[in-house]
């Protein structure tokens, strides 16, 4: 005769006022969706947003709200860009364009990294200029134009001086929010294994930051990229070189307005695809080094 510890119950399916989080026990917790289907998502809904908007672009275009020549329909504007491919003028503005952006981008980098960390160590020098820097962040480049020609002249000189003085504050509050993040016990251990300050910095301090430092880089690449299409609309001619902003500056010369949309197209996929060719993946590989991503949402 079984006891009662041993007769069988039905199975019953879960209770509803029990908790499903993680107090419930590994087997209750939520699973993660399949890393195809993740992946299937993040390819096929930005396409389909994208397809959705070019649909609305022709219907806007077909509706005939404003004259074709100063709205043109998806058609037009692929055929303008077809044309400046043909005649290598997109690629020409493309290639000047991204390499005056990543050199003007990379020297913000090396001054407002040890700017940064000089800040940090002393907090009288963080008094006295971290308003200053905070205000630059919010002044827009364009500001900078007319004084960069004045002093540089039509040069290329003028556009890596705006450049950098749209990236460099915000690189600089990036890297300083993130240090003041760090848990003072850090540079008390530091401090213990009879850390240098140089290892401090480089060991401790920088690796602790690195998220909100990585935060920073990306803003600093947008502002860059958005001063060096300012510079490059309104510093046109002498040594200047022709770039995508000078483009942009040229089909409104024209009153082209295909070409106008042609190189607001190609300026934003240039800034969509740098974001997910260069800072996503070092986002993802970062928070996953940190536990804070799993491996199946690579």
């Amino acid at each position: 005769m079984p006891t009662p510890d041993t007769v069988e119950r039905p199975a019953t399916g879960p209770d509803p006022t029990e908790p499903a989080g993680p107090e419930a026990g590994p087997d209750r917790l939520p699973m993660p969706a399949p890393a195809t289907r993740r992946d299937l998502r993040a390819v096929l809904l930005p396409a389909a947003a994208l397809l959705v908007l070019i649909c609305l672009w022709q219907i806007l275009s077909w509706s005939g709200l404003k004259r074709p020549d100063l709205f043109p329909g998806p058609g037009a504007v692929a055929a303008g860009m077809g044309d400046a491919l043909l005649d290598g003028t997109l690629q020409n503005a493309v290639a000047t364009s991204l390499g005056r952006g990543v050199t003007g981008f990379a020297i913000s980098v090396a001054i407002a990294t040890p700017l940064a960390l000089l800040l940090a160590q002393s907090a009288t020098l963080r008094a006295a200029l971290g308003p200053l820097v905070s205000g630059l962040q919010v002044l827009p480049s364009v500001a900078w134009v007319p004084a960069a020609i004045i002093w540089f002249g039509l040069t290329d000189a003028t556009v890596y001086f705006v450049v950098l003085m749209g990236a460099t504050p915000s690189i600089v509050n990036g890297l300083l929010s993130g240090i003041d993040q760090i848990p003072p016990h850090y540079g008390s251990v530091g401090t213990v294994l009879g850390a240098t300050r140089r290892q401090q910095t480089l060991l401790i301090t920088l690796p602790a930051a690195l998220p909100a430092y990585l935060g920073g880089l990306k803003q600093g690449w947008a502002f860059s990229w958005r001063s060096l299409m300012a510079a490059e609309i309104i510093a046109v001619g002498g040594s200047i070189g022709f770039g995508l902003g000078s483009m942009l500056q040229q089909g409104r010369d024209l009153s082209s307005m295909a070409l106008v949309m042609a190189a607001i197209l190609v300026i934003l996929s240039v800034g969509i695809i740098v974001e997910l060719l260069v800072f996503s993946p070092i986002q993802r590989r970062l928070l996953q080094r940190r536990g804070l991503l799993t491996s199946g949402a690579k």
